[in-house]
């Protein structure tokens, strides 16, 4: 019996997404998600998104490494918001930290920073 839920993807065509440690429950990043990218992200059970500014699919780590190898992907009540359950091969933020949010609203460095981006990007 096939149950699966219908992602409502609204007017843009995208859905925010959760990215969050499979082990530990940390959640890690947050980016956006097209049909394509969901799609790619079951067939591969790699994460691929959308991105915004570049208007292009991306599969995460594809550049740097730094993969995440998804678990579970859930969907929330109003199937309009998705959660990656992953695990995070090296860091998951571009700026070299484990997780995106890696400091306070006060801007004191709360994260752990895993990586050196300048040399893994040619920014």
């Amino acid at each position: 019996m096939d149950d699966a839920v219908a992602v409502d993807f609204g007017e843009d065509g995208l859905v925010p997404a959760v990215a969050q440690d499979a082990t530990s429950g940390e959640v890690l990043m947050l980016a956006y998600v097209s049909p394509e990218a969901l799609e790619r992200t079951r067939e591969t059970g790699v994460a691929h998104y959308y991105s915004r500014s570049r208007e292009e699919l991306w599969q995460k780590g594809k550049t740097s490494g730094h993969e995440q190898h998804v678990q579970e992907v859930r969907v929330d009540c109003d199937a309009d918001t998705l959660l990656y359950v992953v695990e995070q091969d090296g860091g998951a933020c571009h700026t070299g930290y484990r997780s995106c949010f890696y400091r306070t609203i006060e801007g004191e460095t709360v994260g752990e920073r895993v990586f050196d981006p300048d040399a893994v990007y040619d920014e």
